[in-house]
């Protein structure tokens, strides 16, 4: 059937019967994970995280499906117009963007609040894909062909950290980095790129604000100021520890639920999820971020469009990206950055952003068997 339906254009019908059910199911698990630990964050009420959230992940599940069975096509003639807006918001941000936690990092739309830096991560793989599909193998490994996705990547950098915002700056370059890698940019180049980054961490330090310094020296010494700068830390590991193999009981973590684990709706979300339900629910939660990071790598080496292996592979590390730097932050593997535990910490943006994602994770699927040729212009 599948080499059938990759000779003619799909109906709408079975494009919805060629929805990856299991990667749904999926999905809606990891989410679920998350309503039921913002449940327990607000001390057993629905309100004010947990229906909120309930609601944002209707409206990204349906963004999900309408954006799966939408043409293949359309989303490649549309990237570079996505990724122009979210520039365009980035720098919206600069010029009356909104101050919250000491970082500008919001524009406050009225009917939600919008963090574009979260819009660009999936812009920038869209565009990444687009561009390295249409460059012939033999050129790639040319460093001017190498100069426009360069821009791509570092002028929304640019923006997002003086905003300042280095979790999200690192997690773009590091996504960013793994497309350049499959699209068939050599070893090489990228130790070269390492080398001099390394190189320049001394003088990068000095350009670090003081709260981003005080975070690396936490995390090298937690210990050094255990009521300020180590705090949110040395609760989360106490916290932890405390879960043991089985937890302490759904809403009965005393670290959270005495307000010592601090941001436990956010940030440190996983944490809570660890001391309720111990070392085997955060198990679970991981094995679950797991098998999604499966499903997306087997999608992208089942399409057949280089459009689309790079598109599936590029949110895939994105969400893995996620899901690693929170999780390995709140063990203390890390210094404390703002990424969110994607689907389970709370926030409108970072929710709509992973279902968007994922719905074009799910297109890649549905049209995997599509065929797309190098030249644009044959399309």
């Amino acid at each position: 059937m599948a080499s059938e339906i990759g000779k003619k254009e799909l109906t709408l019908t079975q494009k919805f019967w060629q929805l990856n059910w299991g990667l749904i199911l999926i999905i809606s698990l990891v989410a679920s994970v998350g309503f039921a630990m913002l449940y327990s964050a607000a001390e057993g009420s629905w309100d004010p995280w947990a229906s909120r959230q309930a609601l944002r992940f209707g409206m990204g599940f349906f963004l999900m499906v309408v954006i799966a069975v939408v043409d293949i096509k359309f989303w490649m003639r549309l990237s570079y117009i996505l990724y122009g807006i979210g520039f365009l918001l980035l720098v919206a941000v600069e010029v009356f963007g909104q101050v919250g936690m000491g970082a500008q990092r919001w524009i406050d739309l009225k009917v939600i609040v919008l963090q574009p830096s979260e819009i660009m991560k999936i812009a920038l793989v869209l565009a990444l894909a687009r561009y390295f599909h249409g460059i012939p193998i033999e050129d790639i490994g040319r460093i001017r062909t190498l100069i426009i996705p360069l821009l791509l990547v570092f002028l929304p950098i640019g923006l997002i950290l003086k905003q300042p915002d280095l979790g999200t700056s690192l997690m773009l370059v590091a996504g960013s980095g793994v497309i350049f890698f499959l699209a068939g940019v050599r070893i090489w180049k990228f130790a070269l790129v390492i080398v001099g980054v390394l190189a320049s961490l001394p003088v990068a330090w000095n350009y670090l604000h003081p709260y981003q310094q005080n975070r690396v020296l936490t995390f090298l010494d937690p210990e050094r100021d255990p009521l300020g700068a180590g705090y949110h830390i040395m609760q989360s590991k106490i916290a932890m520890g405390a879960g043991g193999m089985f937890g302490k009981g759904f809403m009965q973590g005393s670290q959270s639920q005495l307000k010592f684990l601090p941001e436990k709706q956010t940030d440190f979300i996983f944490t809570m999820l660890a001391e309720e339900i111990g070392l085997v629910g955060g198990l679970g939660l991981m094995g679950l971020y797991a098998l999604l990071m499966i499903y997306g790598t087997f999608i992208a080496v089942r399409c057949r469009n280089h459009f689309g292996r790079l598109t599936a592979l590029g949110v895939t590390t994105t969400f893995s990206l996620y899901a690693f730097i929170n999780i390995a932050m709140v063990m203390g593997v890390i210094p404390v950055v703002g990424v969110p535990l994607p689907m389970v910490s709370y926030g409108g943006t970072a929710m709509l952003t992973v279902m968007i994602g994922f719905g074009l994770l799910m297109n890649c699927y549905v049209h995997r068997d599509m065929r797309i040729p190098r030249n644009w212009r044959e399309m």
